[in-house]
């Protein structure tokens, strides 16, 4: 960690996304409410599967973890940038930068490998419905949440090796509402021509080749059952094309940014905010609350939390 010392910038300066109060107070409200819904749904979700127990399938499970990770995702830089908000500068330490670095591509590193496990669930359910309960038995699934945060570790941990040891000595101003590996880099006072291959070589690409394998095995599943005319394959079909929705939402943003890591521009902040707070916002009502076994559990749930506060008067066996 000596070669920390070599950093003379003790914090960073956001600018955010706009100097106009009144879009400010706007951005507050909008980035309020969607927090406060994105952690409701997701933890709402959570706990149904949890506590439900024919929810207890290889899909809920990977869909839980999903509701995890969205929450994640959602909570490592927005409740900082609702609070700044309010600031007239805002700043973030070093340390704090550097933690929101490595929190963005921890969650989004697990989300990928996640996304691509879910994928790997519906082809097998579609296109090997005998062997399901063999081929994704408990153990997988566990395996497969596992590895998904295992790669999610090393991946943000191969991008914060160099970045630590970078001479942080002069410009502090990132334009941005939080801290993103593009942005910091290009602070740093030498040339960051390799650094940003090496960048590139493992997000972007990693984000592009990770968006066409699943666009592959869902196109695979797609035609496996378009050959089947159900009423079993219309569910599958629309919960498949409910899940790409998500992925196209997902790996869109990230590609963009990442692929083209050193364009400041505004778009690069729209697609910010919206893998970072609508993304995680979108996915429960994407793939959960359009199932009906889901919709019926969390029905359930409520109704029986309604009733419970809503006794309030004990009941006496009439005299």
């Amino acid at each position: 960690m000596e070669g920390l010392n070599y950093s003379r910038v003790s914090e960073f300066v956001l600018l955010g996304l706009t100097d106009s109060p009144e879009l400010q107070i706007f951005f507050f409200v909008v980035f309020s409410i969607f927090y406060s819904m994105t952690m409701f749904g997701n933890c709402l979700i959570l706990l149904t599967v949890l506590s439900t127990s024919h929810l207890h399938s290889p899909m809920f499970f990977l869909l839980s973890n999903l509701s995890l990770i969205d929450m994640c995702l959602s909570s490592f830089a927005t409740p900082k940038t609702i609070v700044d908000f309010f600031e007239q500068r805002k700043t973030i330490s070093f340390e704090g930068c550097v933690s929101q670095i490595f929190f963005l591509h921890l969650f989004t590193g697990t989300e990928i490998v996640l996304l691509i496990s879910m994928s790997f669930d519906r082809y097998i359910a579609i296109c090997k419905p005998l062997h399901y309960s063999t081929i994704m038995s408990q153990r997988v699934c566990v395996g497969l949440v596992v590895t998904s945060w295992a790669v999610g570790f090393l991946h943000t941990i191969s991008q914060l090796v160099f970045t630590l040891y970078l001479p942080f000595c002069g410009p502090n101003v990132i334009d941005n509402f939080f801290c993103d590996l593009p942005l910091v880099i290009q602070l740093a006072c030498i040339d960051i021509y390799i650094l940003g291959i090496f960048m590139i070589s493992t997000s972007g690409v990693i984000a592009l080749v990770s968006f066409l394998l699943l666009l592959t095995s869902y196109i695979i599943v797609l035609i496996t059952i378009r050959d089947h005319s159900s009423v079993g394959s219309s569910k599958a079909l629309s919960t498949c094309t409910a899940h790409f929705i998500v992925v196209l939402m997902f790996f869109g943003p990230c590609i963009f940014i990442y692929v083209w890591p050193f364009t400041n521009c505004l778009v690069d902040k729209i697609l910010s905010v919206f893998y970072t707070i609508f993304t995680p916002f979108l996915n429960p009502l994407i793939y959960t609350l359009r199932n009906q076994e889901v919709k019926a559990a969390v029905r359930k749930k409520l109704g029986n939390q309604y009733f419970s506060f809503g006794k309030t008067t004990p009941q006496y066996p009439v005299s």
